[in-house]
């Protein structure tokens, strides 16, 4: 019975981003459903790494690696072939096939987590430097050019499936992008209820235990691995949908640390709770980039360094170990005051 009820919250949570997003779509002026779709993007991107670091235990620095591979290739597939069909296949496809290979060597190669993180944040910065050295006319892709450090401009948006001439609007790509949350946010609580998922949660908590148990540790992790990218690159690909330009600073250092302080800040063990924090901490960017007074990344260092010395376990988990609190302090009272009336 639990099993099922949790099917239904799961189902219930996801209809009612959809509904909310629904209802913003037409209830607020343009500039701030643009605004509020970037977020969501960014919310997709923070929602990847929450179920690769807070579930599989694996702390990947090079989330934008995955992000900025899936704004690419999509650009590089749409310019070329007039359609976002096949371009957003590939958009998700390409990361998903490259953290594969990228994970077989660090995980089957017995690499520990210190390296782990070493590594993947070694792979953001060469591809951050080789696409910032492609600015001559002659490092294409087909008709693309790559730009170097101007980046692609004027990248073709969705459309609906095979008919290149029925371009989304605004106020469309906004709803495809909570629907990709929200069904994003749906699969992978499913995936954690299944056996697959309580393996790798298993193995995030001790990795040793597991492989004695006959579990295969580096298959768990490479798959866990790999579908945190490709959610990482569909988040890339609407990231383009977005404003139609993608440049080098998708691969950049400052991007992989706003995913892992929007984890931080959010809570491990959570999915919700990332996507929440993304939301606030890019609103908040947002309104102080109005303002020459107080610096961003200061205000953003503190925040992390609140929430690692006083909020370790992150806003959700802090809200719900509170409210459980709450409600078992609640039960002796009224415990109480149903033996007063009997007596």
């Amino acid at each position: 019975m639990k099993f099922f009820s949790e099917k239904i919250q799961i189902v219930v949570t996801s209809l009612a981003m959809v509904l909310v997003a629904l209802w913003l779509s037409g209830a607020i002026e343009l500039y701030t459903l643009l605004s509020l779709t970037v977020f969501l993007v960014m919310g997709l991107l923070s929602l990847s790494l929450a179920f690769i670091w807070g579930y599989g235990g694996i702390l990947c620095f090079g989330q934008a690696a995955f992000f900025g591979l899936g704004a690419y290739t999509y650009a590089i597939c749409a310019i070329n072939w007039g359609d976002s069909t096949w371009a957003v296949v590939m958009a998700v496809l390409l990361p998903t096939l490259f953290s594969l290979l990228l994970g077989y060597v660090i995980f089957y190669g017995g690499v520990s987590d210190v390296y782990l993180g070493a590594i993947t944040l070694a792979v953001s910065l060469v591809l951050f430097n080789w696409v910032n050295s492609t600015s001559g006319s002659e490092y294409h892709i087909g008709e693309a050019l790559l730009g170097g450090f101007n980046g692609i401009p004027s990248v073709p948006t969705l459309n609906l499936p095979f008919q290149p001439d029925a371009i989304l609007s605004p106020e469309a790509i906004f709803m495809v992008t909570a629907g990709c949350l929200a069904l994003c946010y749906a699969l992978l609580k499913f995936v954690l209820l299944s056996r697959f998922g309580k393996t790798v949660v298993a193995i995030r908590e001790n990795e040793q235990r597991a492989g004695l148990l006959g579990y295969n540790v580096p298959a768990h992790k490479l798959a866990t691995f790999a579908i945190g990218a490709a959610i990482a690159g569909l988040a890339g690909c609407l990231y383009v949908n977005w404003g139609a330009f993608v440049s080098p600073g998708v691969f950049s250092i400052s991007q992989s640390a706003q995913i892992i302080i929007w984890v931080i800040v959010g809570g491990r063990g959570t999915l919700l709770g990332p996507v929440i924090s993304c939301v606030l901490l890019q609103w908040m960017v947002t309104r102080l980039g109005a303002q020459q007074t107080v610096d961003v990344n200061l205000v953003l260092g503190v925040i992390l360094a609140v929430f690692v010395l006083l909020i370790p376990g992150g806003i959700l988990p802090t809200l719900q170990r509170l409210w459980r609190r709450k409600r078992r302090a609640a039960v002796p009272a009224s415990r109480a005051q149903v033996s007063e009336v009997k007596q």
